[in-house]
C-alpha cells in the first residue's frame, strides 16, 4: 500500500514540476486515488487480521480436545461452533409447562463431547448438523422435576439419578445446515408409541430421518432407549458419577 501511494505522490511532484501548478480539479482526483488505496489497505488489514484470529480459536479448540480429560464437565460450545442449540428446560417449551434451568446450556462430559463432536462432522458431510434438547442435568434439577412431575414412567427419579445426572446422555435432533429442521414425525418430550424407535406408522421419509440420526449416532458409540428417539447414552452409562455441578449465566 505505501509503494503506491509513494508513486502517486512522485507523479505529483513531477506533474507539479513541469506545470508549475496542478488545477484543483487533479489534486481532488489525486486525493480520492490515495484515499480509495488507504481504504483497500484496511480492509485486507483486516481480512487478515480475522483470519489469523479464525485460525487461532481453531487450534485453541484443537489444542484443548486433545488435552481433555475424559470426566471434566465441558461446555461444548467452547469446542465446536457447528452445533444447534434449542434447550428445552431453560424455557417452559417442555413437558413440565416450566423452565428448570436459569440458563441454556450444553455441558457435558469430556468423552463425550468428543464422541459428539466426532458425529457431527459426519453429520455435516450429509448436510445436517445436531441440534441440543438436553445435556448434562444437575441432580438438584432433576429433583425439581421430580416434584412437579413424579412419575418415573417420565421422569428418572432423583434417589438414583439418570444418565443425564452423570453428563452422559443427550436429547438431540438433526437440522438441516440452513437451519430447517428434520421431520422426526413426534415432537421432543412427547411420550406417545409415536416416539418409539419401533414406530412405523410415520412416512419413508420420516423412517429414514429417524434411522440417519440413529446410525450416526451408534456409529460414534451411542446408545438409544426404546421409547424416546431423542435420548442418547454413552456407554458405559454408569461410568460417572451423579452430579450437581452448576453452570453459570452470563
Amino acid at each position: 500500500m505505501n509503494k503506491w501511494i509513494v508513486l502517486i505522490v512522485l507523479g505529483c511532484l513531477i506533474s507539479c514540476k513541469e506545470e508549475k501548478k496542478t488545477s484543483v480539479k487533479e489534486q481532488n482526483m489525486i486525493t480520492e486515488a490515495i484515499e480509495k488505496i488507504i481504504l483497500v489497505g484496511e480492509k485486507i488489514a483486516k481480512k487478515t487480521t480475522r483470519e489469523a484470529e479464525v485460525i487461532q480459536v481453531r487450534e485453541n479448540r484443537r489444542n484443548r480436545l486433545l488435552h481433555l480429560d475424559d470426566e471434566a464437565f465441558v461446555a461444548i460450545r467452547e469446542l465446536s461452533d457447528g452445533f444447534a442449540y434449542d434447550i428445552k428446560y431453560a424455557t417452559p417449551d417442555n413437558f413440565l409447562k416450566k423452565a428448570v434451568y436459569s440458563c441454556g446450556e450444553c455441558y457435558i462430559r469430556g468423552v463425550v463431547a468428543k464422541a459428539l463432536i466426532a458425529a457431527n462432522m459426519d453429520f455435516n458431510k450429509q448436510g445436517y448438523r445436531i441440534k441440543f434438547y438436553d445435556c448434562y442435568r444437575p441432580l438438584s434439577v432433576q429433583k425439581k422435576m421430580w416434584k412437579i412431575f413424579p412419575n418415573p414412567g417420565y421422569v428418572a427419579n432423583p434417589k438414583g439419578g439418570s444418565v443425564h445426572n452423570r453428563g452422559a446422555a443427550v436429547d438431540i435432533s438433526l437440522e438441516y445446515m440452513s437451519g430447517k429442521p428434520v421431520d422426526m414425525g413426534s415432537s421432543y418430550d412427547h411420550f406417545g408409541k409415536e416416539s418409539r424407535h419401533s414406530y412405523t406408522g410415520f412416512s419413508d421419509r420420516i423412517l429414514k430421518n429417524r434411522k440417519i440420526l440413529r446410525q450416526g449416532m451408534e456409529k460414534h458409540g451411542f446408545e438409544t432407549i426404546r421409547s424416546e428417539w431423542w435420548h442418547y447414552n454413552y456407554p458405559p452409562k454408569h461410568r460417572f458419577k451423579v452430579a450437581d455441578f452448576q453452570w453459570s449465566c452470563n
